[in-house]
């Protein structure tokens, strides 16, 4: 499964896609600190151990990807073969993401109680505040949208270039 996985994705793009086994149990350690005072419920420990145990499987994985065969053909995701501009884009595009995911997360973990009571009461602090955070959640869809349209742009361009003339293309 990973040999096909990383023939897929190539080896960046399936040590981006793994990172997943131990992104999911750290978020759920934040998520459970933030909230193990106020309810006694959440227990960060457990999620926390579990995330260092599977950083610990991850980083294992990584090590021996190098031996994995990958047959040499273009793929999105690998950071030898992409260009300085698709690099780039992507960068932006994985910033306007984090930046996206920040505003979730938070948004998440905060009461929201007292600013809605201010808004209808019809304080310009919290309405202005309302209104920055709604323009900054924009902001990152845009940047989402605009930063991978350019970044497929690149994508593109470089396996036009790297394809011979009247070859079909390939995905």
């Amino acid at each position: 499964m990973v040999n096909r996985l990383v023939e897929r994705y190539g080896r960046t793009g399936f040590a981006a896609l793994s990172s997943v086994i131990w992104a999911v149990p750290m978020a759920a350690w934040a998520g459970s600190a933030d909230l193990s005072p106020i309810d006694k419920t959440a227990y960060p420990w457990i999620a926390l151990a579990i995330g260092l145990v599977m950083l610990v499987v991850w980083l294992v994985l990584l090590s021996r990807l190098g031996r994995v065969p990958v047959t040499p053909r273009p793929r999105r995701f690998d950071l030898t073969q992409m260009s300085s501009s698709e690099k780039r884009w992507t960068l932006g595009f994985l910033a306007f993401a984090t930046g996206l995911i920040a505003w979730v997360n938070a948004a998440a973990t905060v009461d929201w109680g007292p600013m809605g009571s201010a808004i209808s009461a019809g304080r310009p602090g919290p309405i202005l505040l309302a209104v920055a955070l709604g323009a900054y959640v924009v902001v990152m869809v845009a940047g989402i949208v605009y930063t991978w349209r350019r970044a497929s742009r690149a994508y593109a361009e470089r396996l036009s270039s790297s394809r011979p003339a009247g070859a079909p293309a390939t995905r």
